[in-house]
């Protein structure tokens, strides 16, 4: 048999032009990040966690979110993490998968950073929720600078905006997607230009890129510092995105953007703010704003308002496609995915998903009602899956690249001192709306652990209801009655007989001339090619074997894949072949496996799983389902 080939998502020879590729990458990669100069400074002197704004403070605070950005997003993740591509593509289960490869021979080693890896990919859904409604809400707040009289227009505005993004999800963001990389090359030269301006009127303030500023400021007030970390660390939220949309645009464009673009504006920013506030300290209420002058701010917040729609666009639909890597790795029942686009096959939309969050972030806005607000809840999410983050790729380093463990343990430290001291800073503010995301996080760690442990135990009860497949056909009576027709079987496991052939044979009484059992394996590669796609056996007796292989970023299709098994001397004609499928009813019981309130939570999931027809994408007309009651 042949191995499954990776397939690149974008052919070499098809590759835009780099700079039109950076530009792209602008309004995909960065716009979570670039919508932080809206609340980030702002946060680090304002509320319960702020600190006293004075000159000392203000130079040490902006001297770290320098740092912070140099450190978390230029060191770690764009010159180390994202040099851990999986086939391509990058982002945190991508990442799972490839470490879960590397050790394959350690399972307990193995199982336990499935663990990590699994709960880190929860947190993102709690970011998920939170980046729309926070980012929106700051930029509508800027109605308030405008005239503070319209300030209670705020939150129904709010609400106006993010309820028409979910809307539109269902018709796709090709149409608007060609206009997110210019209007957010717009966006961070505007950032540019106005923190130029600030800064001109007080250059001094570019000693804070001193990390002598930073360290001063940790080491002289290191109780007042450590709170003020956790407004800090909103500067590098949206950084786990740089890697995550890697397979879309490769890492030399999201480089290209990030040092030529995106971090020269943001610090261009900051210190402009910094400036205004050394200059102004009651500009403190929205430094932001008020760093423009008073004719262009109406304009601002409408690009600023855009801006955070386009950050929040990339959220969702980073939560989309996490969802369905969830899927293909099976940490997820199916769920109804429809493609929105003829030619990008990473345009995907999942009504659930989407209803899901559009009613998590309305509750968010109408619950905190200010970015001020929401920011305690923000933070902890972020934080938690950078430590993960910095975990894994640790493995990599050691198991991947073969780098020495001194040196990859020196590098692990200096990511840990980094993220345990941002994520120590946000534990502080569980109380006062850090349990969000964590509680979001932990219920979906519970669900996607439950559905992956009582999909194993339903294997396994399945099993042992059955028969090997070799003593099946060693013991299949010649008297059979067999019609014409080639009949084939989903089936999880290809050395059992699937239930499905059991049940037909033992109540129809008959088996088909030709049976064709097919097991689909999603691979730890994003992209299988269709080179690689089929594996075919013949068993004899009319029996045969079809090995179907599909990355974890591919969608499934049966009828195309077995029609590839015509050049392995298996020919279909769809309309004599039928379609057999087991759809099986969990009952709950106190049998050895999992807690009984899991064992219905899986039940409840199974209810509710898609149509395997539709996730197989099997013809409606040729498919027949046979159902078994399965205790577990």
């Amino acid at each position: 048999m042949s191995t499954a080939s990776i397939e690149s998502p974008v052919p070499a020879g098809h590759r835009s032009p780099l700079p039109l590729l950076a530009l792209g990458a602008l309004g995909v990669v960065f716009g979570d990040i670039g919508t932080s100069p809206l609340y980030a400074l702002k946060e680090c002197f304002s509320g319960a966690h702020g600190a006293p704004l004075t000159p000392a403070n203000l130079m040490g605070v902006l001297s770290l979110l320098f740092w912070a950005l140099a450190l978390v997003v230029s060191t770690k993740y764009v010159a180390f993490v994202m040099r851990a591509d999986n086939g391509g593509e990058g982002g945190i289960l991508a990442l799972l998968a490839l470490v879960q490869r590397l050790t394959a021979d350690r399972p307990r080693l193995s199982y336990a950073l499935a663990i990590l890896g699994v709960f880190g990919a929860t947190l993102f859904y709690g970011d998920a929720i939170i980046t729309p409604a926070i980012s929106v809400l700051s930029a509508v707040e800027g109605v308030g600078v405008l005239a503070p009289a319209l300030s209670h227009y705020v939150v129904p505005v709010t609400v106006g905006v993010l309820t028409g993004l979910f809307l539109i999800q269902r018709h796709g963001t090709a149409r608007v997607g060609a206009l997110f990389g210019p209007l957010t090359l717009v966006w961070f030269l505007t950032l540019g230009t106005l923190g130029a301006t600030g800064v001109a009127s007080n250059p001094a303030v570019l000693a804070a890129l001193n990390p002598l500023y930073g360290i001063a400021f940790l080491y002289q007030q290191p109780g007042l510092a450590f709170v003020v970390l956790g407004a800090v660390v909103l500067a590098v939220t949206g950084t786990e995105a740089l890697y995550a949309d890697m397979g879309h645009f490769g890492a030399g464009p999201i480089r290209l953007g990030w040092f030529a673009v995106v971090w020269p504006a943001l610090t261009l920013n900051y210190y402009g703010q910094g400036a205004l506030l050394l200059a102004d300290p009651a500009a403190v209420q929205n430094p932001f704003y008020l760093l423009a002058p008073d004719g262009l701010r109406p304009a601002l917040v409408l690009l600023a308002t855009a801006a955070t729609i386009i950050a929040s666009q990339a959220v969702i639909s980073g939560a989309f496609s996490l969802t369905q890597q969830a899927i293909r790795l099976g940490y997820l029942p199916r769920l109804r995915i429809r493609h929105t686009s003829a030619s990008e096959r990473g345009q995907i939309y999942i009504p659930i998903i989407n209803w899901m969050l559009l009613v998590g972030v309305l509750l968010l806005v109408l619950g905190f009602r200010s970015s001020s607000g929401l920011a305690a809840a923000y933070g902890i999410a972020v934080t938690g899956a950078m430590l993960v983050d910095s975990l894994l790729i640790a493995v990599v380093m050691v198991l991947g690249w073969r780098w020495p463990v001194p040196v990859a343990g020196a590098l692990l430290a200096g990511f840990l001192v980094i993220d345990l001291g941002f994520l120590g800073a946000n534990a502080v503010k569980v109380v006062s709306g850090g349990w969000l995301p964590l509680s979001i996080a932990l219920a979906l760690f519970v669900g996607l652990t439950t559905w992956r442990r009582g999909r194993q135990i339903l294997a396994a009860r399945l099993q042992a209801e059955t028969l090997g497949m070799d003593e099946f056909l060693r013991t299949l009576q010649p008297e059979v009655t067999r019609v014409p027709g080639t009949a084939v079987f989903m089936t999880g496991n290809l050395a059992w007989v699937p239930s499905a052939l059991l049940q037909n044979l033992v109540h129809n009484k008959v088996l088909h001339e030709r049976v064709v059992l097919v097991h689909m394996r999603t691979a730890d590669v994003p992209w299988v090619h269709a080179a690689g796609r089929v594996q075919v056996r013949d068993r004899g007796r009319g029996f045969w074997e079809v090995r179907v292989n599909y990355g974890f970023m591919q969608r499934p299709d049966i009828p195309r894949a077995l029609a590839l098994c015509a050049l392995h001397g298996l020919a279909f004609d769809l309309d004599d072949t039928t379609f057999f499928l087991g759809r099986e009813t969990i009952i709950p019981t106190l049998r050895p496996g999992m807690a009984l309130w899991r064992e219905y939570l899986f039940a409840w999931m199974m209810r509710n799983a898609g149509p395997a027809a539709e996730f197989f994408r099997l013809p409606s007309a040729r498919v027949v389902e046979l159902g078994s009651q399965i205790d577990i």
